[in-house]
């Protein structure tokens, strides 16, 4: 009679034997242990990326037709600049609720409710008969964004697995890159049509994405449940307890100095220059834009699945580094193809840290806590940077001219390679905090 307790170790033989033997006979390939197996990027998370894009493109369709907007109802210049501030204005002061709402409520929650506050906004703003009501409708679209921004970053947290969150990190700057690069262009067909029009497509692409979200990842983070599981109610990563990881601090930093340059001065300021020293044809500009773009993309092929092996910090460090050199040779600059030359290598870097960023905020939080604040935090850093970054640029540009305002950018791009320097790399502790098994 056989012992029972040996039943397991025979089970285990005899498919041992049967492996065996099919491997030699080509029925079935080598399976790789099961800690081995490669992770694949979850259903959840192309749902994300499905609604991201439709933001993104819905986003870009209004940036051309919103100055000439409120140009219409007969302001001038600086007013023309409130109304396309007040939209990051208001990010900036919903940013400190909307961090603990989503702690408080959940995640795709404020992100629906986010989403709909800005079709909302869109609609509005699309029928707005003067100029304070288009100020007001275009202002309060700024309290949505912060809501849902900070809720999709919270569930990239959760459901990216540690191991491929630079990946998934690039393929969120990729959608939002298509959108800054295809947004613009239809928007621009569009106005043809009517200047209220982009406004109205861009809430309807909003209505899609808040469909997307609010009944499709319902569903999947029901069937899945785990850490994936919305319904689950997950504890606060505390500001404070942020604050004391170096590489948190250092991530705020890279939020300012990102928004000052990258965002802020790279979509105000380099246009401005363009045309008023280099080129002042129309189509000058826009090659410039896409000049950075295409940097962009270059490096976001590979830098999240580079910083998934070999760390974020390292690629942190050297993406500001080329962002920096690539600010500060634009002070040389004096025809249009040096220009274009630079405006790839300032691409490139950002493309090289942009995303490894993300990735770092999600290792320091985990997939078992909620990061709202930390996150809302970080997004804050970063609005503000993108609000006084030009106007200080404006300032500098009326008093001396481009070149010191492209050299200040360079030295603030580089002040977070002094804080990320002496902290440590976030990509074990992002493993640390995410249960293997989630």
């Amino acid at each position: 009679m056989s012992d029972p307790r040996d039943e397991p170790g025979k089970a285990a033989r005899e498919d041992a034997r049967h492996n065996f033997e099919a491997l030699e006979t080509g029925q079935i390939p080598i399976v790789k242990p099961k800690d081995q197996v490669e992770e694949r990027i979850p259903a959840e998370i192309w749902m994300l990326l499905s609604a991201t894009f439709f933001i993104a493109v819905g986003f870009g369709l209004v940036v051309p037709v919103l100055p000439q907007y409120a140009e219409s109802f007969g302001v001038g210049a600086t007013l023309v600049s409130v109304v396309v501030s007040a939209f990051a204005f208001m990010r900036l002061v919903t940013a400190p609720i909307a961090g603990p709402l989503v702690e408080k409520i959940g995640e795709r929650t404020v992100y629906v409710l986010g989403l709909l506050i800005v079709a909302a906004s869109s609609f509005a703003t699309a029928f707005a008969s003067d100029y304070l009501q288009l100020l007001v409708f275009r202002g309060l679209g700024g309290i949505g964004s912060a809501m849902f921004s900070i809720a999709s970053s919270s569930m990239v947290v959760r459901f990216a697995p540690p191991s491929l969150r630079g990946r998934v990190s690039s393929l969120w700057g990729g959608m939002f890159l298509i959108g800054s690069i295809s947004g613009p262009i239809f928007g621009g067909l569009l106005g043809q049509a009517g200047i209220q029009v982009p406004f109205l497509v861009y809430g309807s692409a909003l209505l899609v994405a808040a469909a997307i979200v609010g009944i499709m990842l319902g569903r999947a983070g029901r069937k899945n449940g785990g850490a994936g599981n919305l319904s689950k109610r997950l504890p606060p990563l505390l500001l404070k307890d942020a604050l004391a990881v170096p590489a948190y601090r250092a991530s705020l930093s890279f939020g300012f100095s990102n928004g000052w340059a990258n965002l802020g001065m790279r979509s105000a300021v380099v246009p401005l220059f363009v045309s008023q020293a280099i080129n002042n044809e129309p189509w000058a500009a826009g090659a410039v834009v896409a000049a950075n773009a295409v940097g962009n993309v270059a490096a976001l092929q590979w830098s999240g699945r580079a910083s998934d092996r070999i760390g974020r910090k390292p690629l942190i460090i050297a993406g500001l580094a080329v962002a920096s050199a690539g600010m500060l040779a634009l002070a040389f600059a004096d025809n249009l193809w040096y220009v274009l030359a630079v405006s790839v290598i300032a691409g490139v870097g950002s493309g090289l840290c942009s995303p490894t960023q993300q990735a770092a905020i999600a290792d320091i939080i985990g997939r078992e806590r909620s990061g709202g604040r930390a996150l809302s935090t970080f997004q804050m850093s970063q609005d503000v940077g993108q609000i006084f970054g030009p106007i200080v640029a404006g300032v500098i540009i009326d008093f001396v001219g481009y070149n010191w305002t492209f050299v200040l950018g360079a030295v603030i791009l580089l002040i977070p390679v002094f804080f990320w320097i002496p902290a440590k790399d976030t990509l074990a502790l992002g493993k640390k905090n995410s249960p293997p098994h989630s």
